[in-house]
């Protein structure tokens, strides 16, 4: 008997990994209750931390269950699991902003920001950037652990959750490298493009796509084989994910993203997009673009850079970049033996994460 393929339905699912969310976010309030009105700040943080945004790690958790097998599965259970994915985010994205300075996220004032209006309006002593940054570390933190927490209690079977929880570790620990290598990046004020694409990998591109597809699949029982054809999809995918994150960090319309025009460069990243128009940019103008990285900006001098971006071919070269990435992770995804239900929402997650606007 040929089991019916599931269906799926983007915001619906979006919906159900809210709904996940909020429920465990609940718990973890009433559990810190008797802490008072400063730990219920801080589990308020939790919650809009974990509010809204586009869901790609969870979907790709559950399509990675999926392209194992289509039944058999508590569809709450693997909702919480894939959840997981996207508490950890969250807490990365609180300690990226910290790291960063970035003063906005998804059009809401960063968790440091926040955090720093807080003390400054209740007129409290001490140093409202410093109680700032506090909360930002610990808030991070405590999604970090919980990330963990609630892909332990999914409620998938035990060794199932073991084995997910092993790629979990790596995910973790690979994104912590990653964001330390991009801080080592920064300090030293200097990047090729080689080091930008180590960066971007360890970074984003393995968490965002790679890693979310292993979790699902190990929670599907995968073997060898199949985690290194998801591996073949989902690592240059999200390599080209990230590349387009780049470019919308430069280009992007603050309407969508949330963010100031060009708060890439403000902010100084150097990304691969920067390292390859300082590298064939004119001499002038690459001068003018390193000493312009990680200062204040008005919109037209983020408009003189892109200017120079542009006329590098760096802009051109990425999206060259994003179209091979893309175009070679659909072939390993075509190869791959994987349900034909997954493959096609693979396909569809595919366009969704590479030809975005925000």
């Amino acid at each position: 008997m040929t089991s019916q393929q599931p269906s799926w339905d983007a915001p619906a699912f979006r919906a159900d990994v809210q709904s996940a969310l909020d429920a465990f976010v609940d718990e973890q309030a009433l559990r810190l209750a008797p802490l008072g009105d400063d730990a219920a700040r801080l589990v308020d943080a939790a919650r809009a931390a974990v509010s809204g945004g586009k869901r790609f790690r969870a979907a790709f958790c559950a399509w990675g269950f999926r392209a194992v097998r289509d039944e058999g599965a508590d569809a709450g259970a693997l909702v919480r699991a894939a959840a997981a994915l996207e508490v950890l985010h969250a807490s990365a994205l609180v300690h990226d902003d910290y790291m960063d300075a970035s003063d906005t996220r998804r059009g809401r004032p960063a968790t440091h920001k926040a955090f720093e209006a807080v003390h400054r309006e209740s007129g409290w002593t001490g140093d409202p950037q410093q109680y700032g940054a506090a909360a930002a570390i610990l808030l991070g933190d405590l999604l970090l652990s919980w990330s963990d927490e609630l892909l332990r209690r999914c409620g998938m079977p035990h060794d199932v959750v073991r084995d997910a929880l092993a790629f979990f570790d790596t995910t973790r620990s690979e994104v912590i490298a990653g964001q330390f290598l991009d801080v080592s990046v920064q300090a030293r004020g200097a990047s090729d493009v080689e080091q930008a694409m180590r960066v971007l990998r360890y970074k984003s591109a393995k968490y965002s796509i790679e890693r979310p597809l292993h979790v699902g699949a190990a929670l599907a029982g995968a073997d060898r084989g199949t985690l290194a054809a998801l591996t073949g999809f989902g690592l240059p995918l999200g390599e080209a994910f990230q590349l387009r994150d780049d470019l919308l960090g430069v280009y992007g319309d603050p309407d969508s993203t949330g963010k100031p025009a060009g708060d890439d460069l403000t902010e100084g990243k150097r990304t691969v997009l920067v390292a390859l128009a300082l590298e064939h940019a004119p001499d002038g103008d690459a001068k003018r673009l390193d000493e312009a990285l990680g200062t204040a900006l008005s919109v037209d001098e983020v408009a003189d850079l892109r200017r120079i971006i542009d006329e590098s071919g760096a802009h051109a070269a990425v999206e060259r970049r994003i179209e091979e990435l893309t175009t070679a992770s659909l072939a390993a995804l075509e190869a791959a033996a994987v349900t034909p239900a997954s493959r096609g929402v693979l396909r569809e997650l595919a366009a969704a994460a590479t030809q975005r606007t925000l």
